[in-house]
């Protein structure tokens, strides 16, 4: 069962029990229901406490219903909330834990709620492109207020209730307590079990500070929220709780969620959840493979990367040793840790305390031997093959037996890196992207011969430490490189034909990437990619130049670290500003080549670069480099900046339909000799999709 009754002298506990999250879906809301009759029916009973799991109210939804006949089943979640707030006896809450979306709207229609000062609580319903539909645009902003409400609905973050109880004013929390909450909750049931009438939420009134600095919060959310709808339709709705009657305002946040729940956004939003869920799991790998310990970890290098990794596992309170070749570098990498995390202290992300804590972990060193008990070592050196083979051929006479090697290398072979060892199952790729302590995604490469437990190992610890891992064969640039690669093909054709960066840049961004490719490029360092060109024009010479590229980078431009590349920049800014320079290297190229200059509408250069995207995706996908198509739009939301809200390139492109997007690339490719990949072609062919 999904809910369970009982009684303590004349108390009934309805407690809600759905693991793992107690979900509120269509056989939840009907236990709920019964329940709340029978109490109410029984003349044994003077009062109700309504309470979840251990360690969960609930976490909102059954996202699984979304779009199915069961999200409208009676009875609704609204249908609850109302028989709570009409009941005839006081219906206290006992939150503890979890208690998110439709459950902090299920709790708002208690009479009274007591809950545990670290209960999470928030209604993080935008993250599905969605805003709340049971009322919580309306209940919320009349406990919390206006305008913490609208930063809690618009930004979807949730709060502590500790966080929520010391807010001047607020009335969502009666009791507050760190112990026991049912015991809490049914002391008060006892106290409130002959007051009448009830308190409801609903006939509260809302208080709204209209000041510069709530204005300003609220212009905020409506820049975070471009090309995403649900941010700005969910403070449209808090604001509405504070003009219109409840009624009102009510019916038109369900209207309001209907419309999205069955729009593009949601349902690529609601893809990129499961998605998520979906790339932990590797097909051939047992379930219940055991997972090696990591108690100590070792970086090599201390470099922007591996500065950056160590600050990863540190935050999560795991020992670090990080080794240089020389105490310059060394010096100048804990210099560099150092003040990002004073950065943090200064922004009120960090205490002084904990910097202290996150860098009394880790252990500095220029000698390998000092790595001899890690259980995972992650080299960054620097993208190069023979610098590859020779750390791991030190790391294999230095590190334990079981001890697991990964490369963080961003295109270079794993095989060919791990057979410099004696452990080939122990070697592995894990990729992460920069910067390391900040970007989610973290690509797991699967060598031929890496074992499966190592493989599950580093899942274990990507998830622990906070990152999305995603799952990658063996190739030149893996998943994600390898698409970059083509994504900027594309680009690079535009600037051919007579695009600008900033006109490119332009309608990547209004499409909704974070960054446009060149703005990317300067971010990341024009060098990085020159360094991989170098290496394939070496490797294969018949390799085409990328002549704009490579003169950019010729001149020293390599980004925002030199203040110059694709953009100027100003000391220490980050501001891309056009560059004359670059104007004229162009000018320059299209003199030379004779180029007969077009003019891109914003629609066709995302099309160039998004189904450029999707070509090489498919291809990923029919090698095998990539597990499933859902894994791709990780990746590409993930590290990458794809729009969250269109789902990933693979999901967009099933929008479009393969027929659409094949068409565009024939038409953009002219008779270039290009040709596309086969499982697009099959997919146009037979009406078929990749997700």
């Amino acid at each position: 069962m999904s809910t369970h009754y009982s009684v303590t002298g004349r108390t009934a506990i309805l407690r809600i029990d759905n693991p793992p999250v107690n979900g509120l879906g269509h056989a939840t809301r009907k236990g709920i229901a019964q329940g709340l009759r029978r109490a109410l029916d029984s003349t044994d009973v003077d009062a109700i406490v309504l309470t979840g799991r251990e360690g969960s109210f609930s976490a909102g939804a059954d996202i699984s219903e979304f779009g199915t006949a069961r999200t409208t089943a009676a009875p609704s979640l609204g249908d609850v909330i109302a028989a709570l707030e009409d009941a005839g006896k006081p219906v206290v809450a006992a939150i503890d834990g979890t208690c998110l979306g439709g459950g902090l709207e299920l709790a708002l229609g208690a009479h009274y709620r007591v809950a545990t000062s670290s209960s999470r609580i928030g209604l993080p319903e935008v993250h599905l492109g969605l805003v709340p539909g049971a009322g919580g645009t309306q209940r919320l902003p009349r406990v919390v207020g206006a305008d913490v409400a609208a930063d809690m609905i618009s930004g979807g973050a949730p709060r502590t209730a500790r966080e929520l109880e010391d807010l001047p004013g607020q009335r969502l929390f009666d009791r507050l307590v760190d112990g026991d909450v049912i015991a809490a909750a049914m002391e008060l049931a006892v106290e409130v079990a002959a007051v009448r009438p009830l308190p409801r939420v609903r006939d509260l009134s809302v208080g709204r500070d209209d000041t510069a600095a709530a204005r300003a919060t609220h212009e905020r959310l409506r820049r975070r929220s471009r090309g995403f709808v649900a941010p700005a339709e969910a403070l449209a709705l808090v604001e509405k709780a504070g003009t219109t009657p409840f009624e009102e305002g009510l019916a038109e946040e369900r209207k309001t969620f209907l419309e999205l729940m069955n729009g593009e956004q949601s349902a690529a939003l609601r893809h990129a959840f499961f998605a998520e869920r979906a790339a932990r799991k590797v097909p051939d790998v047992r379930p219940k493979t055991p997972a090696r310990t990591v108690d100590k970890v070792a970086v090599i290098g201390a470099g922007t990367m591996g500065g950056g990794i160590a600050m990863t596992f540190l935050g999560a309170g795991i020992l670090v040793t990080i080794v240089e070749s020389s105490r310059e570098a060394l010096d100048r990498g804990l210099d560099a840790m150092r003040r990002n995390y004073q950065r943090q202290v200064e922004r009120g992300k960090l205490t002084a305390d904990g910097l202290e804590q996150r860098m009394a972990l880790l252990t500095p060193t220029l000698d390998y031997a000092d790595l001899s008990d890690s259980d995972l070592v992650i080299e960054a050196a620097f993208e190069d093959m023979d610098v590859k083979r020779s750390v791991f051929t030190r790391l294999d006479e230095v590190a334990k037996p079981g001890a697991i090697l990964a490369s963080n290398t961003s295109t270079l072979d794993i095989d060919a890196i791990a057979a410099v060892t004696g452990r080939p199952g122990d070697v592995l790729g894990m990729h992460f992207f920069s910067p390391a302590n900040v970007m989610k995604l973290l690509e797991i490469v699967r060598g031929a011969k890496t074992s499966d437990d190592v493989l599950v190992t580093a899942m274990a610890v990507g998830q622990r430490i906070g990152k999305t891992g995603v799952v990658a064969g063996v190739c030149d640039g893996f998943i994600g490189n390898r698409m970059l690669a083509r994504y900027r093909d594309a680009a690079t054709a535009l600037l051919h034909a007579g695009a600008t960066p900033a006109a490119i840049d332009s309608a990547a961004e209004h499409f909704g990437f974070a960054m446009g490719p060149f703005r990317m490029a300067d971010l990341a360092g024009n060098d990085i990619g020159w360094a991989i060109r170098k290496r394939r024009y070496a490797q294969d010479p018949g390799t085409p130049r990328e002549e704009i590229s490579d003169a950019l980078c010729e001149m020293g431009r390599f980004g925002q670290k030199t203040g110059a590349g694709w953009y100027d920049y100003a000391p220490g800014g980050r501001e891309a500003i056009p560059s004359p320079v670059v104007e004229e290297l162009l000018a320059s190229f299209h003199a030379e080549h004779g180029t007969k200059l077009r003019t891109f509408e914003a629609d066709e250069i995302v099309q160039r670069l998004v189904f450029a995207l999707v070509d090489e995706g498919a291809r990923i996908l029919d090698e095998g480099i990539a597990l499933r198509a859902s894994d791709i739009d990780v990746v590409y939301i993930a590290g990458y900046g794809f729009p969250r809200y269109r789902g990933g390139p693979m999901f967009y492109a099933d929008t479009m339909g393969a027929a659409h997007v094949l068409s565009g690339l024939r038409r953009f490719h002219g008779d270039d000799g290009w040709e596309p990949s086969p499982l697009l072609m099959r997919l146009a062919a037979e009406g078929g999709t990749f997700n």
